[in-house]
């Protein structure tokens, strides 16, 4: 939630720490820990985030053919607990852990796309949807098994979504005839939105995450000047959070 200079990184093999926040790998879970100023209130978030992956995957997806950007999904499926210092804050539930890789911008080889990890009764399902700057498409599904084995599933349809408060353009995966819903916002943005968004994979109901990102916005001239703004920066460390 901050951005900091090189002396706030430290990095071992089971630990990366960015100023007072650290992620924190303790044998069979991830710990996150969270130490904060929000925006735009200047509020502290502290508490931490623990991961436990009912499995943990090797799978990569390239989403370019050239390999410039990858999809890694550690932990398709994992339990979590979450301890922050908000009233509410604190539960237990469902979640996933993953990360994207590139040696490129993402607005300069996409202009759209967006994705969608939904829990099943034997797994879970993600699908990618991508549009490349060179006028090609992604579109991708894949299964993972409870143990993390990852399978081919049958893709769904795409299905539109309203659009939010910023109008961000929203489409997921449904099975033919269904109207999928938003059920929980997350985060609106003027590029980016988040959501959980309940919809039917091959006859079976669920509800997942879900996020759609307009790289086009992203890129736009308007839309850099806001993030400097929006972003806290401390180029030093230690100092204040």
């Amino acid at each position: 939630m901050t951005d900091r200079g090189q002396d706030a990184l430290g990095l071992s093999r089971d630990r990366l720490q960015i100023g007072p926040s650290a992620m924190v790998w303790a044998g069979d879970h991830l710990r996150i820990e969270i130490a904060e100023m929000s925006t735009p209130h200047a509020q502290m978030v502290t508490g931490e985030v623990i991961v436990r992956p009912s499995a943990l995957t090797q799978v990569e997806m390239a989403l370019t053919p050239d390999g410039a950007h990858v999809w890694r999904p550690f932990a398709p499926k994992a339990d979590i607990e979450v301890r922050l210092n908000r009233p509410g804050w604190t539960w237990t539930g469902h979640g996933y852990f993953d990360a994207n890789f590139g040696t490129r911008a993402l607005e300069a080889d996409f202009s759209y796309w967006t994705w969608g990890r939904f829990p099943l009764r034997d797994g879970a399902a993600c699908f990618y949807d991508a549009q490349r700057r060179d006028g090609s498409e992604l579109a991708a599904a894949i299964g993972f098994a409870e143990d993390g084995t990852p399978r081919a599933i049958d893709m769904p349809p795409k299905a539109r979504l309203p659009r939010p408060g910023w109008m961000v353009r929203r489409e997921t995966r449904a099975d033919a005839g269904h109207q999928p819903r938003q059920v929980k916002a997350m985060l609106d943005a003027p590029f980016y939105n988040r959501a959980a968004v309940q919809t039917r994979i091959n006859g079976e109901d669920t509800v997942g995450v879900f996020e759609a990102l307009d790289l086009d916005r992203f890129r736009g001239p308007w839309l850099m000047p806001m993030l400097a703004v929006r972003v806290p920066r401390r180029p030093g460390w230690p100092g204040w959070v």
